[in-house]
């Protein structure tokens, strides 16, 4: 069991949470939920050990590992990928190592009556117990079964990791984590960077296999899938929740009628003590009872009332501007780089007013199709617009096209139109610019400021043919229940590349699946596709097993 145990947090002496408590144990599946500045990546970072409290203290028993997965992250480039994944066992082949080196002393000094002589006999002895209590396992086979089921393909095992992107080192980084089996998981935002199938896989493996976890995420199916506990920061205190994330909302919202009641009846009770108090102070007869109201008014602890954000703005994609039957026609499209085929004699076409998401495996072609659509790249065969297409385009280096100089207020009223204007600091506010963030200069903001304030002006913008590629990675819930309304009303055509399950569900009313060089059309929802591709999977596994 770790403690945390009456922890503060300060910074430049304002308290971030003050006199935090409460035990994890085995079994635990903790959502930490919060707004953004709460304390959550804070939090995680104290019981990860990275950062020391300003007081109070995190327990952890002796020999216990805890594995923690940052956001962000650089693994060494000294490596292929399979010898970075095994320095998951680097401990164990340790231990194995100093035990063989003892062994051998052992064999060769004829001292067997000296002080040290018993000493190495001691040393052996513990690092045996500690080295055969640990579960014999084919490390290999683990690697290969972890690395695989984040994605990678076996051809990478012996790429070197300077060779992947940040997101893919970012999956080395956690198989590494998974490896270990530790005690106690600390994830935070973990599915940012995976495609929808590795995030299945990354929840039952954690279900299944992890003995505790803790997960800061935006990803609402992940986090309901995953946990059995929800622990709120808010306000400098915490809310435990032994739930998971859709029964904790449900709680959270009877917490919070419960404190404005329990407000409003103190308030009243303080108004008729305050108004006896002024009717008589100037009483001789009454001299006692006032002061006895001054004293119990003195008394009161005024009842607090969290800051949910309750707040609900509409935002409106402009009428999309009518475009042809089929916006898009793809037939025989084919991309190669180098002696590498990426898709293969591609063709499909999207009907006007149809909301598509294209799913699939990284490195299989979906962004590849999207800027073929953008007429990005170079390709061979035909990809042709329909007839008024107006496109809106959200790519995933979208963020680094904003002006630099402009701030974010100047960079959304050069584009909005209308009575939109009036409503530019709810709709910054809505998605967390709020106060002095609107005067910040956009070449000042993070990566995950400089993607949301892209994705406000594309909300703003006249257009019929709105194509998305990833526009969620850093986006919090309540941004993205906005952005998913937004699109849900809009009445153009839609093209999403998304590994975001509950941001597509009831969005998306086709499915294109990208995989082996080829894109296939499933006529169904993203619920339906999952049910069915989950079968297909458990079937490719029963062929591996039955193969082997």
């Amino acid at each position: 069991m770790i403690s945390v145990d009456a922890v503060t947090v300060e910074f430049n002496g304002s308290p971030l949470f003050s006199n935090i408590t409460f035990n994890i144990n085995e079994n635990d599946r903790i959502a930490l939920m919060g707004k953004n500045g709460a304390g959550k990546s804070t939090l995680l970072k104290l019981i990860a050990g990275v950062n020391k409290p300003t007081r109070g203290k995190v327990s952890t028993p002796k020999d216990s590992v805890v594995a923690y997965l940052p956001q962000h992250l650089l693994t060494k480039d000294d490596s292929t990928l399979f010898e970075e994944a095994a320095k998951a066992f680097a401990k164990i082949n340790s231990m194995k190592a100093q035990m063989e080196a003892l062994n051998h002393q052992l064999e060769t000094r004829t001292d067997y009556e000296s002080d040290e002589y018993a000493k190495i006999i001691e040393q052996v002895s513990e690092l045996s117990e500690k080295y055969y209590s640990i579960e014999e396992t084919n490390f290999d086979a683990e690697i290969e079964k972890t690395l695989l089921g984040l994605g990678f393909l076996r051809s990478d095992f012996t790429r070197p990791t300077s060779e992947f992107s940040g997101g893919w080192r970012m999956r080395i980084e956690l198989a590494k984590i998974l490896l270990q089996k530790p005690d106690l998981i600390l994830l935070d935002e973990p599915t940012n960077h995976l495609d929808i199938e590795s995030v299945q896989w990354l929840e039952d493996f954690l279900t299944n296999n992890a003995k505790a976890v803790i997960v800061i995420s935006h990803d609402k199916t992940f986090v309901d899938n995953l946990t059995n506990r929800t622990i709120e920061v808010t306000m400098g205190r915490i809310y435990d929740y032994k739930t998971n994330y859709s029964h904790y909302l449900q709680l959270r919202k009877e917490r919070r009628e419960q404190q404005q009641k329990q407000f409003d009846d103190q308030a009243k009770q303080i108004a008729e003590i305050q108004q006896f108090i002024e009717r008589f102070k100037g009483t001789y007869s009454k001299t006692l009872q006032v002061q006895s109201r001054v004293k119990m008014l003195e008394k009161i602890e005024i009842v607090e009332v969290d800051d949910v954000d309750t707040s609900a703005l509409n935002i409106k994609f402009p009428p999309a501007p009518r475009s042809g039957n089929y916006p898009v026609i793809i037939d025989g499209l084919t991309k190669k780089y180098g002696d590498h085929v990426v898709l293969q004699d591609v063709s499909l076409t999207i009907a006007r007013g149809e909301k598509i998401a294209f799913v699939g495996k990284n490195g299989e072609g979906k962004s590849t199709l999207v800027k073929a659509i953008m007429r990005e790249i170079d390709f061979e065969g035909k990809c042709a617009l329909g007839h008024g297409s107006l496109i809106g385009y959200f790519a995933q280096n979208q963020a680094s096209l904003l002006e630099g100089e402009l701030t974010v207020f100047e960079t959304i009223d050069q584009i909005a139109e209308g009575d939109i204007r009036t409503k530019i600091k709810d709709i910054l506010g809505a998605f967390m610019f709020g106060g002095d963030a609107i005067d910040k200069k956009v070449k000042m903001l993070s990566g995950g400021e400089k993607t949301r304030l892209a994705m406000i002006k594309l909300l703003l913008q006249p257009v019929n043919l709105l194509i998305l590629d990833e526009p969620t990675n850093h986006l919090d819930i309540k941004s993205k229940d906005i952005l998913k309304d937004a699109l849900r009303a809009f009445d153009g055509t839609l093209i999403l590349v998304s590994h975001d399950r509950d941001f597509l569900d009831g969005l998306a009313t086709k499915v294109f699946e990208f995989g082996n060089k080829r894109v296939k059309e499933h006529f169904e929802d993203i619920a339906g596709f999952l049910r069915n591709k989950k079968m297909e999977n458990l079937k490719e596994i029963e062929r591996t097993i039955n193969a082997r």
